[in-house]
């Protein structure tokens, strides 16, 4: 059917029923009487040709049609809200400050670069907007953002919060290092497997929850870290194996002062993603530097 402004009105007013948990429930939300509620869902229904939800004695509860109808319903004023930002922020000037979030030594990435276009980009198009711009370990990220401190943040985040959106950008590839001070240095991948490794000091990282030695099958690391420069420092002295970013540590191999240790069976494959708190409306700032991130990485949001 084709819908207008009343098809709107009842969608909302049957939205907040079902929100609240009923009829009863939502007499003070609505601020309408019980008769004038169910006037309107038995309008609503009468306009969709179908029952949209049980009321009576034994409680309200949605049909299977009533479920359908609040979900297309909550997407379909979910785009509403956020057509209404963007058509604020054309109309009215840009400014304020964003803040964004990053993780450590990811300048040398590839895959990486469109971040620098997306500021650049984002900088045209509000000019009079202030960048605050700030570098976090990954489980410090996801707090500044849960807290609100940081607006956005890319990283490759160890774990989904819960009431947070994730937008995913593009792969990091880690592998297994070691350094030329290090035994394993000048031996032939050939030599090398598992238990080998085993007898050398690993290096793990705070924000990885152990994924990076469950290979290993090791009870604990014997080097503990929060960031790749740190883990690079601690390689580089040939006391110790561990991960880091292919890109970060080409600098350090084509130096001759590292070298990957079986590139075939030692790899972690990181996905980058943008975070945000999509449970409160973004403001418009912050919505348009999404927009720009995500049409620069070609990435799909939810």
């Amino acid at each position: 059917m084709a819908m207008d402004q009343t098809d709107l009105k009842l969608l909302r007013i049957f939205l907040t029923i079902v929100e609240v948990g009923g009829f009863a429930a939502a007499q003070s939300e609505l601020n309408l009487s019980l008769s004038t509620i169910s006037s309107y869902v038995t309008t609503l229904e009468t306009r969709l040709g179908f029952t949209l939800c049980k009321r009576g004695r034994s409680g309200f509860s949605l049909t299977r049609e009533g479920q359908i109808v609040f979900e297309e319903a909550h997407r379909l004023f979910k785009s509403v809200g956020q057509y209404e930002t963007k058509m604020r922020s054309l109309r009215d000037k840009l400014n304020g400050t964003l803040t964004i979030g990053l993780t450590d030594n990811t300048i040398t990435d590839p895959g990486a670069r469109k971040i620098e276009q997306t500021i650049a980009r984002f900088v045209k198009q509000a000019p009079d907007v202030t960048l605050n711009v700030v570098t976090y370990p990954p489980n410090d990220l996801l707090r500044e953002i849960v807290t609100g401190a940081v607006q956005v943040g890319i990283c490759a985040f160890p774990k989904t919060v819960l009431g947070l959106s994730y937008v995913s950008l593009y792969p990091e590839m880690h592998r297994f290092y070691c350094s030329s001070d290090h035994p394993l240095f000048n031996q032939s991948d050939d030599g090398i497997d598992i238990d080998e490794v085993r007898r050398y000091r690993i290096v793990g990282r705070k924000f990885w929850l152990g994924r990076d030695l469950k290979d290993f099958a090791i009870a604990k690391p014997h080097a503990m870290v929060s960031d790749m420069e740190a883990e690079a420092r601690l390689i580089l002295s040939g006391a110790f194996l561990g991960y880091l970013p292919e890109h970060y540590a080409k600098q350090f191999v084509e130096a001759g002062r590292m070298r990957p240790i079986r590139p075939d069976q030692f790899y972690v494959e990181a996905t980058f993603q943008a975070s945000f708190d999509d449970s409160k409306q973004l403001d418009p700032v912050a919505e348009l530097f999404l927009d720009i991130l995500i049409d620069d990485f070609g990435a799909k949001r939810d």
